[in-house]
């Protein structure tokens, strides 16, 4: 098994991975083959009207996730890494005004935004709870190209025919995951992992940047990490700068800015208690969540629901921890992005598919690992921090109000930022050893996602999505 840093970090928008940058993505794709002419089975320009529906999760929180937004962003070209907000409200306004699409090779295509892109509160699709089908049609209402895509969760997709692949054999390549011959250190569990470790002598970060360096090499690699970074470190900041009232009708003030301010102020006072570390790990936490909700460049960690996790605790070891340093990072995002890996590939990052332990879980597993790997934490010692950051996330629900990524989503990320430096903290006191191993309590989240009810499931069908105050 073989997942990138760049797969789990992923540069892109808000506020959800898997309800904006999925079928946006999706989207983009479909446009792609409809250019290609289905690899030559029609001509483009055949192409005359082109619908969309949503299913499941995908319909029930769409218009919280701007789901429909991102269609037709995606419809227009633009893909998740690539938004230019000023750019993207102008098209979408003309799209509004005009009822057709620029499809490049395709020529003008029909899409009225109003009748075409359906959210289908019917039963969900079979094969996974968020599902999106696309069709193109002539002139004569023929279908030219019809797809159904699935948006599995941190920003990836898979067609149908890729997931019923993937039940028939369950080794398939669907998360873009690459086979492993021909990588150094190609661990597809953690106890594999360790003992790659031990048999090599190296660290975690290490072994990763040996996997990665010999697809990218040390240059490309150093430098898409420092831009990883980067944006996330901008992100924060940007939401420590912000006032207002977010998006989507539940008048969710911003709070980063005042609460940061209020930090900045009582730094080196005897009034400041010694539990304001807490208070700068949610604030950053909560700048980006924001940021997210906003709709604003974030990067999947692993997700854009729990985006605010692993930058929080990189920028509470940049700012607060001593004796850090921008190789500290790098081995950070690395070890996190190992970790991440470990729990995608094994069992889920989505929030879909087994709630917010997917997403917060994973992220606070995967920032405990990063922050002990940075302090210089043994293999055993990440391993550990890891599974005690995801033991207490296990059984989490994702239960957004009104379909919103907003409450409890932004003070949550707070909540697992806190947890993983809790948990690096507890791992870096042992030696290693422990009683549950990493692996098993994956496994757990897995079976904990399985049997857990849809209705607590990103369908903000339950939990606190319906337990709203009177008003």
């Amino acid at each position: 098994m073989f997942l990138s840093v760049f797969d789990i970090f992923k540069i892109g928008i808000g506020p959800s991975s898997s309800h904006t940058m999925g079928p946006m993505t999706a989207a983009v794709d479909f446009l792609d083959r409809l250019a290609a002419g289905d690899g030559g089975r029609f001509a483009p320009t055949q192409a005359a009207h082109l619908s969309a529906s949503l299913h499941g999760s995908l319909a029930f929180t769409g218009k919280g996730h701007a789901t429909d937004r991102a269609v037709m962003l995606g419809l227009l070209g633009f893909r998740p890494d690539n938004v230019d907000a000023g750019l993207a409200e102008q098209k979408l306004l003309q799209l509004q005004q005009t009822r057709t699409l620029a499809a490049g090779a395709c020529g003008d295509i029909r899409f009225d935004p109003d009748q075409d892109l359906v959210f289908d509160y019917g039963a969900a699709l079979p094969l996974h709870a968020n599902g999106m089908k696309l069709t193109a049609r002539d002139a004569d209402g023929r279908v030219l190209l019809a797809e159904t895509y699935y948006s599995i969760g941190g920003g990836f997709i898979a067609t149908e025919a890729e997931l019923l692949a993937a039940e028939k054999a369950p080794d398939v390549d669907l998360h873009d995951e690459k086979e492993a011959i021909g990588y150094p250190y190609p661990f597809g569990s953690a106890a594999e992992m360790l003992e790659m470790g031990r048999a090599s002598g190296l660290s975690i970060a290490d072994m990763k940047r040996a996997n990665e360096e010999s697809v990218l090499g040390r240059d490309v690699l150093n430098n898409r990490l420092a831009a990883v970074w980067s944006v996330m470190d901008a992100c924060i900041t940007r939401g420590l700068t912000l006032e207002g009232i977010l998006p989507g009708g539940l008048s969710v003030k911003r709070r980063a800015r005042a609460i940061h301010q209020r930090l900045q102020e009582q730094t080196g006072s005897n009034s400041q208690q010694p539990h304001a570390i807490n208070d700068w790990l949610s604030v950053y936490a909560m700048a980006v969540n924001e940021e997210n909700a906003a709709g604003g460049q974030v990067v999947t960690s692993p997700t854009n629901g729990a985006a605010g996790v692993v930058p929080a605790v990189i920028r509470y070891y940049r700012d607060h921890c001593v004796d850090t340093s921008r190789k500290g990072i790098d081995d950070f995002l690395l070890t996190a992005a190992a970790i991440g890996g470990l729990i995608k590939h094994n069992a889920s990052i989505s929030g879909a598919e087994c709630g917010c332990q997917a997403e917060v879980g994973s992220a606070s597993a995967m920032a405990a690992a990063g922050l002990c790997a940075a302090l210089g934490g043994s293999n055993a010692q990440v391993e550990n921090a890891a599974e005690i950051a995801l033991e207490h996330h296990l059984g989490m629900t994702c239960d957004p109000v009104k379909g919103l990524v907003q409450v409890p989503c932004i003070e949550r990320n707070g909540m697992g930022a806190i947890k993983a430096v809790s948990a690096a903290s507890l791992a870096l006191h042992g030696d290693g050893v422990h009683f549950m191993p990493l692996d098993n309590c994956i496994e757990t989240m897995r079976q904990t996602g399985q049997d857990m009810r849809d209705k607590y499931k990103e369908t903000s069908l339950g939990g606190l999505a319906v337990n709203l105050p009177e008003c």
